[in-house]
């Protein structure tokens, strides 16, 4: 280890920032979030350092730099886009022990300033010690997805209560056991979802009478999956994912995405495929709610999103009356992931102003639609678990009026690297899956977006 990490307390401390270009501001800008009082030297200066001038956030001294310019600093940048000018800054620094950093030039300098993700109080610093700016930035951008942007509320909230929490839990166990437990448990989801009164209602609630060392409150994550590639899932559900206890999912989520959740996750399959469940819905439902009364953190992965065709409603609403806390985390529903992955919009000014989301599941032998209002002109019609009423489907929309050659496709496991895309007419339709072994999940759209795909088609298929 070449540098020491260490965090300076900068508040109305002198700084001198040496340099008039986007350099210098991007310093100083850092520097006034330190609330360090700064000094900016520079002959000329770029416009994007006006701002902080005319805001009257800092000293601006427009002339060159002199050795005097360094008394009674306790930091100085050199940012110019002069080397021998930063060497002699640095060199005066140095001479004066004052702390001094060189832009683009480490070993000149005392100290180097990582790049940082500020979630106040909580800082997180990242820094290659300047041996490659490009690495320390895609760290960067790694932690800054790792790290929910209310980590800050969740720090300010502990600190309020640091002290109250020492007196209930005398033993330096017990409030580590506490402290843990909060912070991975439903009053930091509450946090975490914008809800901070009731997190610090339920927080004082826990300290004053109802905690439990042994016994963890449980929760439950409904989280959507997404179409299949984990490119596409959002932040918070990798989040989640990475948390939970338990995972309850079906062959609607890609196997890719199951291998995201926390190795050591107890994982149950709960199968549902088509008229053979493995396990029912009122089973799953009420398995939820038992598991998350053990203190377990139950992570529900869906296909898609939980809330379009994927039954979540009926499962929260269990949850919701037996007091069982939960959140929803919404995914990329299989129309819009299939379609932009088939190179098909959804909608376009030239072909559709609008779009129908329908699912082509059978009950009884039959789909109970209103065909009439799905063969509009200038309309898309996406058709979820459709395949087995394939002919049904097409038959009814041409019998109450669609085009016979209006452009059809079956995307079958769409955004993952086995995607296939078949382009046809509603009227053939149905022949597809009789001529080729597709496999769901697919997605059918029909309609002249369809026609674009040949033009827009991006992602690659299998040979």
């Amino acid at each position: 280890m070449t540098n020491f990490p260490i965090f300076l307390k900068l508040e109305n401390r002198p700084c001198l920032v040496v340099g008039g270009g986007r350099v210098a501001a991007r310093k100083i800008e850092q520097l006034l979030k330190a609330n360090a009082k700064v000094t900016l030297i520079a002959p000329k200066i770029s416009s994007v350092l006006n701002k902080f001038i005319e805001d009257k956030k800092i000293t601006f001294l427009e002339k060159s730099y002199e050795r005097n310019d360094l008394a009674s600093m306790e930091m100085v940048i050199a940012a110019t886009d002069d080397r021998e000018v930063n060497n002699k800054i640095a060199e005066h620094a140095k001479s004066k022990k004052i702390m001094i950093n060189v832009v683009d030039n480490p070993d000149a300098g005392t100290f180097v300033m990582p790049s940082i993700i500020d979630r106040s109080p909580v800082i997180v610093a990242v820094s290659t010690g300047g041996a490659s700016p490009v690495l320390t930035r895609l760290l960067r951008a790694r932690l800054e997805i790792l790290i929910p942007a209310s980590y800050g509320k969740l720090a300010s909230l502990i600190s309020i209560f640091r002290e109250t929490v020492k007196e209930r839990f005398p033993s330096i166990d017990e409030r580590r056991r506490f402290w843990e437990q909060l912070l991975q448990g439903p009053i930091a989801e509450l946090i975490y979802t914008g809800q901070d009164q009731k997190a610090l209602n339920l927080l004082e609630k826990k300290i004053t009478n109802e905690f439990s060392i042994t016994q963890p409150e449980g929760e439950v994550y409904l989280v959507g999956g997404g179409p299949g590639d984990p490119d596409l899932l959002t932040f918070r559900a990798l989040r989640l994912m990475q948390q939970a206890d338990i995972v309850l999912y079906d062959r609607l989520v890609a196997p890719d995405i199951v291998n995201l959740v926390r190795k050591d996750a107890e994982r149950i399959y709960v199968g549902k495929e088509r008229d053979k469940h493995t396990v029912s819905q009122e089973e799953i439902n009420q398995l939820l709610v038992e598991l998350a009364k053990k203190g377990k953190r139950v992570l529900r992965l869906k296909g898609g999103d939980p809330f379009i065709f994927g039954r979540g409603g009926e499962e929260i609403d269990l949850l919701s009356e037996n007091n069982i806390p939960f959140q929803i985390v919404p995914g990329i529903t299989a129309a819009s992931g299939c379609a932009s992955y088939a190179g098909i919009p959804l909608t376009h000014r030239k072909y559709a102003q609008s779009c129908l989301f329908i699912t082509g599941h059978l009950k009884d032998g039959t789909m109970n639609l209103n065909w009439s209002a799905l063969v509009q002109p200038q309309q898309t019609l996406a058709v979820y678990m459709g395949t087995h009423g394939i002919e049904i489907l097409s038959r009814e929309l041409i019998k109450h009026g669609l085009p016979k050659t209006t452009p059809a496709a079956i995307v079958q496991q769409g955004t993952t690297k086995v995607q296939k895309t078949y382009i046809t007419t509603v009227e053939d339709l149905p022949n597809i899956p009789k001529q080729n072994e597709v496999k769901p999940p697919s997605m059918i759209i029909i309609g002249d977006v369809v026609s674009l795909h040949e033009k827009l088609a991006w992602f690659g298929q299998p040979d």
